[in-house]
């Protein structure tokens, strides 16, 4: 195997939408394609930490608040937080 080739990431590596795309049911799934790829920790985990990645967490916090497990402040003050380490993480 050559070294070179085994630290080449695939072009789908941490894009948020192709390794965690929504499904239609209103929930994101990993296609069975990425759960055999070697990188898949990694991958998820980048897509996950990355400025998409801010879109997801938010989706997560709206479906709790929509169920009632949440309340409005809670809520704002999980968005607020989220948008504010958004702005201060590096961008990719």
């Amino acid at each position: 195997m050559n070294p070179e080739k085994s630290q080449e990431k695939k072009p789908c590596f941490g894009q948020l939408d192709k390794v965690f795309p929504m499904q239609p049911d209103g929930l994101r799934k990993t296609p069975e394609e990425c759960l055999t790829c070697p990188d898949k920790t990694a991958c998820l985990r980048t897509a996950i930490n990355s400025a998409e990645g801010v879109r997801l967490h938010e989706e997560k916090i709206d479906r709790a608040y929509d169920s009632g497990n949440m309340g409005f402040w809670e809520r704002w003050l999980r968005r607020k937080t989220l948008k504010k380490r958004a702005s201060s993480s590096p961008r990719r």
